[in-house]
């Protein structure tokens, strides 16, 4: 059970200030993940690195932030979650510093790990802050629309502010920008955060640490690895191998475990298990989007980085919009399933429209309206996935849960991006090895390329659908009334207690 102290939650006007200060930090993890995309071809050039390694710049990242997530939350739910947000921006922040000063590979690589190691504390925690602070609010609604929207569109903030970046400065600042984030927030938070943390705290779970760590670290590798090299590489199958049987045994142990990393109640449950798979399905196939259309606008159409990022911005604008609409006006009325259906409907048509690119395509006709459509659907599952996903949860249980979304979307995205561009490779080098080499067959290979993986995203959105469909309960809006009375309840419990 845990106890608050006089500063429970923040109230009255301050809980704004703390839905500012979350959103900043959640941009930061989340346009990280794309901001040095942009920044690659620049530091390959200066660090002299092979394309062959490139890759490891991406993925020494995602391991450490995916294997590390659910840690990170059960450190935040026993510790408290100030203090795990304002040690994961010191932390972010020292690691981009050292990224940014890298003058070597190996230095570059080691900075990337780190930044996904106090990743993994921070957004949680960050989830986990607002799951608390709003919770028995009416706001509830409008402050989970504006932070999922945040965690959706950063990504293509993060596109935009890279090419701005390289362009105009240095490949560097893509990583220094993160202090002049990281840094003032940390100040903030010491000042506008109250702290919660378990008075009776349970020892940790370190067999269910190592276990899970292990298993979605040999995840996240094998499905790097099958990107990098194969599918039937031998590195690739033990690594998929091991993880099914440690992620296999890790739910045993937590069924048998006195104080579990992750209480399997939290996933069994039927519409947050269904907020889980549907995030991981999501995310996996957008990333299609921003792998391939980036390459695309570049390579085929011309687009300077600069210009890239900014093609993107009405999918953005779009989830914005979409996102905080479906969380205010509609998803009390028709509860989750009926809105994720719809996003997963639009996510399908989004991707046919993207099959239809051709070599030196026009901007407004060929991608525009895929990237509205895309934008839409991202707005109108991720919102209310992200809110049913914590919907309920006890205090103490806030962060593990939080984590769960982070982990959805992280190994999702990881699983996606390996997926799409095995396809995608396989795709180009069957039809240039069916076609006279020349220049212009070489164009039309990463076309065909690109058009089937998105064939394959298509289908990813249409599990996406089936699950959905399946999964979720229909109860939606009751269950939603439900959980609001009772978070207003134990609210008012906690504070008459405190």
């Amino acid at each position: 059970m845990s106890v608050s102290t006089p500063r429970h939650a923040v109230q009255g006007p301050n809980r704004w200030a703390v839905l500012a200060l979350l959103g900043v930090a959640q941009l930061m993890v989340v346009l990280d993940a794309t901001i040095v995309n942009i920044a690659l071809p620049s530091a390959q050039r200066a660090l002299h690195f092979s394309t062959d390694s490139r890759q490891w710049v991406i993925t020494a990242y995602a391991l450490a932030f995916g294997s590390l997530l659910l840690v990170g939350g059960k450190l935040g739910d026993l510790f408290g979650r100030k203090w795990t947000f304002i040690a994961g921006l010191a932390g972010f922040s020292v690691a981009s510093a050292i990224g940014g000063l890298a003058q070597s590979f190996g230095m570059l690589i080691a900075a990337r790990a780190l930044q996904g190691a106090f990743g993994a504390l921070l957004a949680p925690s960050a989830l986990g802050l607002l799951t608390v602070t709003f919770q028995g609010s009416a706001d509830r609604p409008k402050a989970f629309g504006i932070f999922s929207a945040i965690a959706a569109g950063g990504a293509s903030v993060g596109l935009l502010l890279g090419g701005i970046l390289t362009q105009a400065i240095s490949w560097r600042w893509c990583l220094y920008v993160n202090l002049a984030i990281a840094v003032p927030t940390a100040i903030v938070a010491l000042r506008l955060l109250g702290n919660e943390r378990q008075a009776n705290r349970a020892p940790i779970d370190l067999p269910g640490v190592v276990v899970a760590s292990a298993g979605l670290f040999a995840l996240v590798y094998g499905f790097s690895n099958a990107e990098t090299r194969s599918w039937s590489a031998p590195l690739t199958i033990v690594a998929l191998a091991v993880s099914a049987v440690l992620l296999t045994g890790f739910i045993a142990l937590e069924r048998r475990a006195p104080h579990p990393l992750l209480p399997l109640h939290i996933v069994w449950d039927r519409a947050r298990g269904g907020a889980y798979a549907t995030i991981a399905l999501a995310g996996s196939a957008v990333f299609a989007v921003f792998l391939f259309l980036t390459y695309y606008l570049q390579q085929n159409v011309g687009f300077s980085p600069l210009k890239t990022g900014l093609a993107f911005l009405p999918m953005t604008v779009m989830i914005v919009l979409t996102a905080t609409t479906v969380q205010t006006r509609v998803l009390h009325r028709t509860g989750a399933k009926p809105l994720v259906m719809g996003g997963m409907t639009l996510g399908i048509i989004a991707m046919v429209l993207f099959t239809r690119l051709t070599p030196h395509g026009d901007y407004a006709t060929q991608v525009l309206p895929g990237l509205i459509l895309t934008g839409l659907g991202m707005g109108c599952i991720f919102a209310p996935a992200f809110s049913t996903a914590t919907l309920g949860v006890k205090n103490h249980d806030a962060g593990i849960a939080s984590a769960m979304v982070n982990t959805s979307q992280q190994v999702g995205g990881s699983v996606g991006t390996a997926l799409l561009s095995t396809i995608f490779a396989s795709a180009a080098a069957g039809y240039a090895a069916t076609h006279i080499h020349s220049a212009a067959v070489a164009n039309a290979a990463s076309i065909h390329g690109y058009t089937t993986a998105f064939e394959w995203a298509a289908a990813i959105f249409g599990l996406g659908l089936l699950v959905a469909t399946l999964i979720l309960p229909t109860d939606g809006a009751a269950r939603a009334r439900t959980a609001h009375a009772e978070a207003t309840t134990d609210l008012k419990l906690s504070l008459e207690t405190s």
